[in-house]
């Protein structure tokens, strides 16, 4: 068993089209990271909460998010997460937990929609967190460190180091 888990709460990366609606739709069933587990990478633990998109997250779903971490005995996570917000979920576990280390990602575009950013920010988020100490992170669009250290530049439509 690996000891990194991959947790996925929703957002852009999880995304498919609903042909009934015409909306992108969170996949509940989280097919992108089972997709990329089995054609790209090693086989990591993997679970699923909250499936929603991040711009309809509440404090009481990053307490949710907070309490299961606390209590998962992983002390290595990857959180695939919508870039939106992202750094408030990053800078809310901030200041809850210390003795694990936690790494954001997620995707500008779907992975149903286009599955190479999404596939390339998840896999660098867990390059990066098998070197990375006790802390928060945002891996995403080629640059991963500190959650104070990364944002989402709106205009140009990518994650920068500030």
């Amino acid at each position: 068993m690996n000891d990194v888990l991959i947790l996925s709460t929703g957002g852009t990366f999880n995304k498919v089209y609903n042909p009934k609606t015409g909306n992108l739709d969170i996949d509940i069933q989280n097919s992108a990271v089972k997709t990329v587990q089995e054609r790209w990478m090693s086989q990591y633990s993997y679970d699923a909460i909250i499936n929603k998109d991040s711009l309809d997250f509440t404090d009481k779903e990053r307490e949710e998010l907070c309490e299961y971490i606390r209590n998962t005995y992983y002390k290595k996570i990857v959180i695939i997460h919508g870039t939106d917000t992202m750094d408030l979920s990053a800078k809310y576990l901030a200041k809850h937990i210390t003795d694990k280390c936690i790494v954001f990602c997620g995707a500008m575009v779907p992975f149903s929609i286009d599955p190479i950013e999404a596939t390339a920010n998840l896999a660098m988020a867990l390059g990066y967190i098998k070197n990375a100490k006790n802390g928060i992170y945002i891996s995403m669009n080629g640059n991963a460190g500190s959650f104070e250290k990364i944002a989402k530049d709106k205009k140009a439509g990518k994650f920068v180091q500030i």
